[in-house]
Order: C-alpha cells, then sequence, then structure tokens
C-alpha cells in the first residue's frame, strides 16, 4: 500500500544536534553528530514505516516576510544577533546542514523547499495534496503541525518526536487532539492556536485565553469565526472579561490566521516524490561518508532504503 513520510527536517537535525553527543572530529574536521544522528532517523523511519513516498522538507525561507508583515514580533526572538545571518544556529551545527543536504541529494531521496516558505508550508501543500491517494505521516516536533491531522481520506496523522523521538513517537490523529486539547479537528487546533498564541515564535495570542478556553469558545461557536461573529452580533452568552479580551484583541484576530496556519499551494507539488530504487550517486555517497567519518550511519540507512543491496 502507498504512503508518504513528510519530515520537518531542521526539527529533526536540531534534535539530533542536541541528543546525540559530539563524536570524534571528522576527516573533514567539522563535527557531525547532527549529520549522523539525522541518518539514523531517517533510517529508523524507514525501516519502520516502510513509506513509498519520502521527502524531507526544507526551511527555504525559515522567517518569510509576508508573516513578518503580518506579526512583527513572529520569531524575533530567534533573529541571528546580526540580521543578515537569518536564525541563530549553533556554530557546531551550520556546517553539518550542507552536509545533510548533499547527502540526501546523492542518496536520491527529495528534500523539498520553496523560496519565501517555511517547511511548515511544504509540508501542508504535500498532505493536502496526496492525502486522497495514501496515508501521510508527518514527522515533527514541532505542534504547529497538528493543524494538518485529519481522520477523513488517507489520513494525515502527526508523528509527534518531542518526547518519544522517532522510535517510539506519539501519533496525533484527531482522537489524540480530542483527548489532548478539547478539539475535534486540525481545522480546530489552528483557531486555538490563534486564540492561544505561541511565545516560542513570537506569537502572543489573546491575553488571558488559554487552551481550556480557547477549545471552549470553539464548542461552543464552532471556529474563530464563528467567535467573531458572536462577538460583533452581541451575543449575551459572550460576555464580562473574556469578551472584552477577545474585543481588545481584534488586530491581532485579524492578523493572526495567515501567520499561524501553514500555506496549502505552495508550488512543490510537481515533484517525484517517490523512494528511489537505488541511489542516485553510489560514488558521492562513499566520499561523504567517509570525508565526515559517517560509514556507519550511513551504512545503516543504505541498508534501510535498499536491504540486501
Amino acid at each position: 500500500m502507498p504512503s508518504l513520510l513528510l519530515l520537518d527536517s531542521a526539527s529533526l537535525y536540531f534534535r539530533a544536534f542536541y541528543g546525540v553527543p559530539p563524536r570524534a572530529s571528522s576527516p573533514a574536521g567539522i563535527p557531525t553528530n547532527a549529520l549522523a544522528g539525522f541518518l539514523d532517523m531517517v533510517a529508523t523511519l524507514v525501516t519502520r514505516h516502510r513509506p513509498t513516498h519520502f521527502a524531507a522538507c526544507w526551511d527555504d525561507d525559515w522567517r518569510p516576510q509576508w508573516r513578518v508583515d503580518a506579526v512583527p514580533s513572529y520569531k524575533t526572538h530567534r533573529v541571528a544577533e546580526d540580521p543578515a545571518e537569518g536564525e541563530e544556529v549553533p556554530d557546531e551545527l551550520s556546517p553539518q546542514v550542507p552536509v545533510i543536504a548533499r547527502t540526501l541529494e546523492a542518496l536520491g531521496l527529495a528534500r523539498v523547499g520553496s523560496p519565501g516558505y517555511e517547511a511548515d508550508d511544504v509540508i501542508g501543500t504535500l498532505a493536502d495534496h496526496y492525502r486522497e491517494s495514501m496515508p501521510v505521516g508527518v514527522v515533527t516536533g514541532d505542534r504547529d503541525l497538528f493543524q494538518l491531522v485529519n481522520d477523513a481520506i488517507g489520513p494525515v496523522r502527526v508523528l509527534y518526536t518531542a518526547k518519544g523521538g522517532v522510535r517510539d513517537p506519539d501519533v496525533i490523529d484527531q482522537g489524540a487532539l480530542e483527548q489532548r486539547y478539547g478539539v475535534p479537528t486540525g481545522d480546530a487546533y489552528a483557531d486555538m492556536a490563534v486564540l492561544r498564541g505561541d511565545p516560542s515564535d513570537g506569537l502572543p495570542g489573546v491575553p488571558g485565553i488559554g487552551e481550556k478556553t480557547a477549545a471552549a469558545l470553539l464548542a461552543t461557536y464552532g471556529d474563530l469565526a464563528g467567535i467573531r461573529a458572536a462577538i460583533a452580533s452581541g451575543d449575551p452568552a459572550l460576555k464580562g472579561a473574556r469578551r472584552k479580551r477577545l474585543e481588545e484583541a481584534s488586530a491581532w484576530l485579524d492578523a493572526a490566521p495567515a501567520v499561524v496556519r501553514v500555506a496549502r499551494d505552495v508550488p512543490v507539488t510537481d515533484i517525484d516524490l517517490t523512494l528511489p530504487s537505488a541511489p542516485a550517486d553510489p560514488a558521492a555517497l562513499d566520499v561523504l561518508a567517509r570525508d565526515h567519518g559517517i560509514q556507519g550511519p550511513m551504512m545503516r540507512l543504505r541498508d534501510a532504503l535498499w536491504p540486501g543491496r
């Protein structure tokens, strides 16, 4: 049966960087813990889930200007001291990221990004595109992507790595959203996220409205549009401090949905995501393995992708 695995690549290589102990210096003279850890994660995922289609989704723009224009505080605290350098990334991680990209290319595994978009937007677009033809698994440690969960055709589920890693992820489906947050769908989770905000991304939310209050409002009014319509119509059930907070947050509620919700129309759907039947460039893989001292992780991933070759 066909299935698609979509990786939030940065989430995984940051996890590998902080979770895998530093390795002996590689022949190329750069650290390799994120590189080795990322390859081992992919090997584990391929072995356990046996996808027929795969994409390592990439942040071509980790902080798109169109999101900053809508909400200027978006990810501000993560900007490097010199804004021209973009996102603040540990010095030991920065040189490993291009090697991960070259390794994926030599393996023949799709690495998909798009100018002006984050990996989340690429994932959202691909999940929407493929979910009617095959189940989609989204691998991430970021709750933002819970908004993609859909138990209908497909389905789309999130393999959430925050606690158990790729070996024992929490499988987030609509039942899990209901149990954890009191919201029934991925769309409802996105509306809840707008109301709640997310300080880790510089998104303030509506002051005084946390997850439980947001879920209760959504249960009563259906969605964010329903809540705002109730405010506008003077619904007597929506009163006191809660009404005041929502009214005062009107500008936020105007701007935030476009920032919180992932894009679904990134121009990436014509890329072939089929797992290759053989490495794209075996010679390049051998050089990468030797130059960076990652023969073990490379062999484990090759064995996972092409058992018996």
